[in-house]
């Protein structure tokens, strides 16, 4: 029997998110080559900003081998990776997650959009739902938000849905190349969740196997 202190999150999380325009989902390994494009096609937008985008190119076996990372934590609970994909198109234009890396009770949330889907309320829309969902069913206590001071437009996604900034950490972020950045946090406590834009984003939420959870 797993002891109660380290039964800390429920084994049906959300595998599949669906709002308006997008599907958030657990990523697969068939969508190796459409992330590697993606990431590609958005390199130069993302590596002011994303300490990762140093990395790439990637090719497809090391982007199968990401995938399969992402979903081994994912079934194991430890962290919630999604592939951000138009519901018209089915086109992958970003990805956003969940990561129990800011104390605890908390998930910090992340995500990055496809250059060409930039300044379209993606990242917005998407992190409106993963809020819904860190708050609704990983009963996180607060989600959080960290970005890049000067990063503009991932720091306008918290502001525009309520979340607080608590303010700047000096030289926090370490880049690849030994350079150091300063970074802005977000966060939403749990008790702020219900008068926030987030509680009435427009979503369902199903489980491994197509359950509705929301």
């Amino acid at each position: 029997m797993v002891p109660p202190e380290e039964s800390v999150r429920d084994p049906s999380p959300a595998y599949r998110v669906e709002t308006e325009r997008l599907t958030l989902r657990c990523f697969e390994p068939t969508d190796a080559e459409r992330l590697q494009v993606a990431v590609a096609q958005s390199r130069e937008h993302l590596m002011p900003w994303m300490a990762w985008a140093a990395d790439e190119p990637q090719d497809i076996s090391q982007k199968v081998q990401l995938i399969r990372g992402f979903r081994g934590r994912f079934d194991l609970g430890k962290e919630f990776v999604f592939g951000i994909f138009e519901r018209a198109s089915d086109e992958l234009v970003g990805c956003c997650g969940l990561h129990p890396r800011c104390g605890p009770g908390g998930l910090e949330m992340g995500y990055w959009v496809h250059v060409d889907r930039a300044g379209a309320g993606i990242g917005t829309e998407a992190a409106a739902a993963l809020t819904r969902v860190a708050i609704e069913l990983e009963r996180a206590e607060f989600v959080e938000i960290n970005c890049e001071p000067s990063n503009e437009p991932s720091a306008a996604i918290p502001r525009k849905l309520g979340f607080t900034c608590e303010g700047v950490g000096r030289a926090r972020l370490r880049w690849p190349d030994g350079a150091r950045k300063d970074k802005q946090t977000w966060s939403l406590l749990a008790e702020e969740y219900i008068e926030s834009p987030c509680a009435s984003a427009v979503l369902e939420a199903f489980d491994v196997v197509g359950g509705r959870l929301i």
